[in-house]
């Protein structure tokens, strides 16, 4: 009588949990019924099989009852051991990229201005839906690394009030929201992606001055040795880029976060240099970029020297040789210094490629300082270069050779260097409050033409160039690698090797494992 009774209970609780599923998948209005069901009829199973103790202790009393439970037994470890490794990677997410190039990493850039958000920074993503996925395969990354970042993904056809109140009027354009600021770009490149982060998240554009009238590089030219594409570059990271002829306006605009004096070919004038002074005295930035000379004749800039040393900085009157062999590299030859060792500072941390100073001057911190500043060199040549100091046979038989008695000093040769000295200037109208306190940045370099459009073209140029101009601007998450151009990696091939190729895999590899079985067989036969 009991036996029959747990039977219709058994079979009850089995049709409830049936009932149950019917309802989750086909009325999910009424899915909180199905869960009552499920648990009821789950109840109603479980007395059912104690009550069927004593059958089933029969049946795992036999042989084959014990094997089939260590076989269930073992599938269900395995399957525990599965899922604990799922749930693990699933709070511990960990990826590696094996591409040449690391085309499916975040550049050090990227990852920097990431890592350092210290509010939520929203992403909409306005795409077609079939078009999802694209983007998500990028932004994930931006989310991995930081809890901070949050993507979403919107169909404008499916959800136009949305895309109108952002103001979308392309497809694939992406909404970065943060501190109630906002910023658009259209473009799923890496690049692009976090320069938009950048803008929205410096707010405040800061604008660069390039001085102009004494045969500077013009920030609007396409010229080789022109400075357009650095220009379009520091766009990309939001600064503003303007001219500034000094000895018209009088002294540095109030607006100015930084000046560049970028391969001055004459000197400027007491004025311009009582102006840079006064600027430098209210917190202010400058990067001189100081050529040797390219004539034997050329007059010295002997005013914007002296305002280097005034900063602890000693510009060589010489040309730095290489003869180490790297110059072949990259197709140059011993008048272009290669750089590979960067002396410990912030603007070269974590800085590995090499670098090119077409015909470049000594700049060597003055041993114990000037005024109180202290100076560090953070781009040197090889050891096998030295500081030419006769200028004239070098440019006129392009013959030289090493001569310490001379003046000539051996390598490494600093090439690059810095200062920095705290300020008591006030804090510019229209800093955010929590800015870092103002300082007095320089930096002296004695090459122009490793940011000219031509010297572009060397690997480390580019990056060297935007984190001098991030650590002037004391913007040092800027300071970092930028995102690279995937490797072509496709392979050329001639019609010849072409067929080769075709042959080789459509008749003689096939071929070969044929024969192979065929004599196995005859001697199996």
């Amino acid at each position: 009588m009991v036996n029959r009774i747990l039977s219709i209970v058994g079979w009850i609780g089995t049709a409830m949990v049936f009932v149950a599923v019917g309802i989750r998948f086909g009325l999910p209005a009424k899915e909180q019924y199905a869960y009552y069901l499920a648990w009821a009829g789950l109840v109603c199973v479980l007395l059912y099989t104690l009550g069927q103790w004593r059958e089933i202790a029969k049946v795992f009393s036999r042989r084959q009852a014990r094997y089939g439970t260590l076989a269930a037994t073992s599938v269900l470890v395995v399957l525990g051991i599965l899922i604990a490794i799922n749930y693990i990677g699933s709070r511990q997410n960990k990826r590696w990229d094996l591409t040449a190039n690391k085309q499916f990493s975040l550049s050090d850039q990227s990852k920097n201005v990431v890592a350092k958000l210290d509010a939520p920074l929203q992403v909409m993503v306005f795409a077609q839906e079939p078009e999802f996925e694209r983007y998500q395969d990028k932004l994930k990354e931006y989310e991995y690394i930081s809890k901070q970042v949050s993507a979403e993904y919107i169909d404008p056809d499916k959800k136009p009030t949305v895309a109108r109140q952002n103001q979308i009027q392309q497809y694939g354009t992406i909404v970065f929201n943060y501190k109630g600021r906002t910023e658009r770009v259209t473009s799923d490149n890496e690049q692009d992606i976090t320069n938009g982060i950048i803008k929205v998240v410096s707010g405040q554009q800061k604008k660069i001055y390039f001085t102009q009238g004494h045969g500077e590089r013009d920030t609007t030219s396409q010229d080789r040795d022109g400075y357009a594409t650095i220009a379009a570059a520091l766009g990309r990271e939001n600064y503003s880029v303007d001219k500034l002829v000094i000895a018209q306006q009088g002294a540095v605009p109030d607006d100015a976060a930084l000046v560049i004096v970028a391969g001055p070919r004459t000197d400027f004038f007491p004025p311009e240099i009582e102006a840079l002074k006064k600027y430098l005295e209210k917190s202010g930035k400058l990067l001189l970029e100081i050529d040797p000379p390219d004539k034997p004749d050329s007059a010295p800039l002997t005013n914007l020297i002296a305002l280097a040393h005034d900063w602890g900085i000693e510009v060589g009157n010489d040309v730095v040789v290489d003869v180490s062999g790297m110059g072949r590299l990259i197709g140059t030859d011993a008048s272009v210094p290669v750089a590979a060792n960067y002396p410990s500072h912030p603007i070269t941390q974590r800085f590995t490629f090499l670098t090119a100073f077409p015909l470049a001057r000594s700049v060597n911190p003055v041993t114990g300082g000037v005024n109180g500043h202290t100076a560090q060199a953070f781009v040197e040549s090889s050891p096998r270069s030295w500081a030419e100091t006769d200028i004239k046979s070098l440019l006129t038989s392009g013959k030289v050779a090493l001569d310490e008695d001379k003046g000539d000093k051996k390598g490494p040769i600093a090439i690059a260097s810095a200062v920095s000295a705290s300020s008591t200037a006030a804090p510019k109208p229209g800093e955010p409050a929590d800015a870092p306190k103002p300082e007095t940045r320089v930096v002296v370099i004695g090459d122009s033409d490793f940011a000219a459009t031509a010297g572009l073209g060397i690997q480390g140029n580019r990056d060297l160039f935007m984190n001098i101009v991030g650590w002037l601007s004391q913007q040092e998450n800027l300071i970092s690698i930028r995102p690279k151009d995937a490797d072509d990696r496709r392979i050329t091939v001639t019609a010849t090797q072409q067929a080769n190729i075709m042959w080789l895999s459509l008749l003689i590899i096939p071929a070969a494992i044929f024969g192979t079985g065929v004599y196995t067989w005859w001697r199996r036969r």
